[in-house]
């Protein structure tokens, strides 16, 4: 690595990460024995940085998002140049194109292609900029099996040129143990994330109705942890009160990162049955707060859960009530589920992540 220079792309990092910020925020320091300098609008304590615009990031909407795709086909490159970097990592798949730079970006999903929204900009992103960005990197990182796979099929990258590298988790707050906050009055089943069509909440309302039916469990609660949304949020509401468990299912919205922490550890089971995911912090926050979880058989959360956690068809409503149903009555059967979702939970780490992530760069600087 004699006179090599890494560049680190976080032009998108939040001041409080959330998203894919959390990602990068907690792998660039396991950077540090390679020398990098963090392209960034914040400086860094120990790290050399390059100061970038601040009107780059997700807090500016759309704007900030076009501003930082401009100003990483114009000024990246100059930057590149002038700080004579031999290798450029971006955290998100983003790159120079047609410029003399050396990238290794990072993949997280492909669910605008899966699941393609013409009216969204992330769609047409994903199939005319990324396919460029990919084809022209040294090397992709993906954040499972089931995503570096995407990769493969959906733009004919050669499998040897990805590495998969799973995520992390914050091992210092996602732990058992008891909270200081008031615990609900209800035992409730849990879901986390935002309700889009892929997170598939419209059948799990659908699978919670038929187990409030079946096993006569009014007392029992559904909630829904995660940013609401205008267009999706009234028709689940609407869909919930038609099949009679209106009064039963409650949207959260806005959650503390405390309250979260609780709602995990309270939760009969953390039910999660997402169409697909690229990762699912979910499912392995959960497990680390030692709660039983339910989750797809498909994408990267069969590769997240192992044998800790009871898999679903996400297409079937049955599978997934059934799930619930053998959870809430086989108290042995959430116990064995709690206990090996603790051991699973301790495979997965940041300090790991951000290890296997320093041996791939190195290779090519």
């Amino acid at each position: 690595m004699t006179g090599s220079h890494l560049l680190v792309n976080l032009s998108f990092l939040l001041a409080q990460p959330t998203g894919l910020s959390v990602y990068a925020s907690n792998v660039f320091p396991h950077l540090k024995p390679l020398k990098p300098t963090l392209l960034t609008s914040q400086l860094v304590a120990e790290f050399p940085c390059q100061t970038v615009p601040n009107n780059l990031t997700p807090a500016q909407g759309s704007r900030g998002h076009f501003n930082r795709l401009v100003w990483t086909q114009f000024q990246l490159p100059e930057l590149y140049r002038q700080l004579k970097g031999s290798l450029l990592f971006s955290p998100i798949p983003e790159a120079p194109l047609w410029a003399d730079c050396r990238t290794v970006v990072m993949v997280h999903d492909l669910i605008p292609l899966r699941f393609p929204n013409w009216k969204s900009p992330l769609t047409s992103y994903c199939k005319f900029y990324l396919p460029l960005v990919l084809g022209q990197a040294e090397h992709i990182l993906c954040n499972s099996q089931a995503t570096a796979d995407d990769v493969v099929d959906y733009f004919q990258i050669p499998a040897s040129k990805i590495t998969a590298i799973a995520l992390g988790y914050d091992r210092e707050h996602f732990q058992p143990g008891q909270d200081n906050l008031a615990p609900r009055k209800k035992p409730y089943f849990l879901f986390v994330g935002r309700h889009d069509p892929h997170k598939n909440v419209g059948r799990l309302i659908q699978a919670f109705a038929r187990f409030v039916q079946n096993t006569n469990s009014q007392d029992i609660e559904l909630i829904l942890a995660g940013p609401t949304d205008r267009r999706y949020t009234p028709k689940l509401m609407a869909l919930a009160t038609e099949l009679g468990v209106g009064t039963e299912v409650h949207c959260l919205d806005y959650v503390s990162y405390d309250q979260l922490r609780q709602l995990y550890r309270q939760a009969i089971a953390l039910v999660f049955p997402s169409l697909w995911e690229g990762f699912g912090f979910p499912v392995l926050e959960a497990m680390a707060c030692g709660t039983a979880v339910i989750t797809s058989s498909v994408s990267s959360l069969p590769e997240v859960g192992g044998d800790a956690v009871l898999l679903v068809d996400p297409y079937s409503i049955k599978e997934i009530y059934q799930a619930m149903e053998q959870v809430w009555k086989d108290r042995r059967l959430c116990q064995q589920l709690q206990q090996q979702s603790l051991a699973r939970a301790r495979e997965f780490s940041w300090e790991k992540t951000g290890h296997l992530t320093r041996e791939v760069l190195a290779k090519y600087l």
